[in-house]
């Protein structure tokens, strides 16, 4: 096993972007969902919530989009990224069947 390690180079941009866009657009309506059940007064908590949820998604997305050209490899950023999704979206899904 080589000890070399790998280099960070300009041409995963594009791969690590694609996952960023696609699989942080998932993550953060699934922590957005999370946050309307979990947060105050629960999924029924008025018009006020709903606005604050939808303008949620925005900071969370671009929080990951500018986070994912930290990963090594485009294929490290598909992976984790798909795995947070896979988790999120469990946890939302528990979470719904628990409160409803």
């Amino acid at each position: 096993m080589s000890t070399e390690r790998v280099r960070l180079q300009s041409r995963h941009w594009f791969g690590k972007t694609l996952a960023g866009t696609v699989l942080g657009f998932g993550l953060a309506l699934a922590l957005s969902g999370l946050f309307a059940w979990l947060g105050p007064d629960g999924i029924d908590g008025g018009g006020g919530k709903v606005q604050f949820n939808m303008w949620l998604i925005a900071p969370l997305w671009a929080g990951v989009l500018s986070l994912v050209y930290l990963f090594r490899t485009p294929l490290r950023a598909w992976l984790w990224l798909g795995a947070a999704n896979a988790s999120a979206f469990g946890l939302l899904w528990a979470v719904r069947l628990s409160m409803s």
